[in-house]
């Protein structure tokens, strides 16, 4: 495994781990008779998380074109 595709894949799992972290607002709940905002703004560490998994996907992005561009010389 090279350098990049190792980079790759610690990005793939970060990303994976960032988006699985988020919590949604009422999620079903709301659904169910629960409470119904119509708009929430991330705060503190939810937007963070938020910010962090748009840098880690535009990462993810970069090197799985990079890695492509690689493969085809």
């Amino acid at each position: 495994m090279t350098a990049l595709a190792l980079v790759q894949s610690i990005l793939a799992v970060s990303l994976t781990v960032a988006i699985l972290l988020q919590q949604r607002g009422a999620g079903l709940g709301g659904a169910f008779g629960g409470e119904v905002t119509a708009y929430r703004s991330r705060r503190g560490i939810e937007r963070t998380l938020f910010r962090l998994t748009i840098v880690l996907a535009g990462l993810w992005v970069v090197f799985s074109v990079l890695s492509l561009y690689i493969q085809t010389l």
